[in-house]
């Protein structure tokens, strides 16, 4: 068996990082239109969220028949028709779930938020003022969110959507251009030590040729 072309692996993996910088610019072309567009960025993800749960449980349900006999099939039965319910009432009423779950986010943030605040005061510790600074904006974030719903459900999960792809999609820049830029220095120390390690000779005739 031959062994692989150090050349060749390394090309592939430039085109692999490569197509990551690539999905990462889509996605940060996304984010950025999200961030405009929050409304239909909050519709999107609504219907994303439904169609996924409805995927996910026609999948639970087809693995739930294959393993029919079993003491798990009943559960898997349930979940995976929870899932289907769950997609289907979210892809009907994507404005309602909005509001649903912006308002639980809205409550996650405020007990968070409170939960730091206390135990920020209460134990004191090294980081102190930061887990402070963390309870007071959550609490602060949760407030907001609050008072201004159910308008706030219009643009805060198309807000959160956005700024997930805007963040996702630099990460994957980075990525890729880190590892193009690694290839590209591990490809050139190849072929420096290929070159020291050829005869003189060799090279001689390389280069007249």
């Amino acid at each position: 068996m031959a062994d692989p072309d150090p050349a060749a692996e390394g090309r592939k993996l430039s085109r692999s990082f490569g197509r990551l910088a690539v999905l990462g610019v889509l996605l940060v072309v996304a984010g950025l239109v999200g961030l405009v567009y929050t409304g239909v960025a909050t519709l999107t993800s609504m219907l994303l969220f439904g169609w996924l749960l409805l995927i996910g449980g026609l999948v639970g349900l087809l693995h739930a028949i294959e393993s029919r006999g079993t003491n798990f099939f009943w559960l898997g039965v349930v979940v995976a028709a929870l899932n289907i319910a769950a997609g289907v009432v979210v892809i009907h009423h994507p404005h309602g779930t909005a509001e649903a779950l912006t308002m639980f986010a809205a409550l996650l943030f405020l007990t968070g938020g409170l939960f730091r605040l206390v135990g920020s005061v209460v134990v004191r510790g090294p980081q102190f003022g930061w887990t402070l600074l963390q309870g007071a904006f959550g609490l602060l974030l949760g407030l907001l969110v609050l008072f201004d719903w159910p308008h706030s459900s219009l643009y805060v999960l198309g807000l959160f959507f956005s700024l997930a792809l805007l963040f996702d999609g630099l990460g994957l820049i980075a990525i890729g251009i880190g590892g193009r830029r690694i290839v590209s220095l591990v490809s050139d120390q190849q072929a420096a030590g290929e070159l020291v390690d050829t005869p003189l000779g060799e090279r001689e005739s390389r280069s007249e040729s």
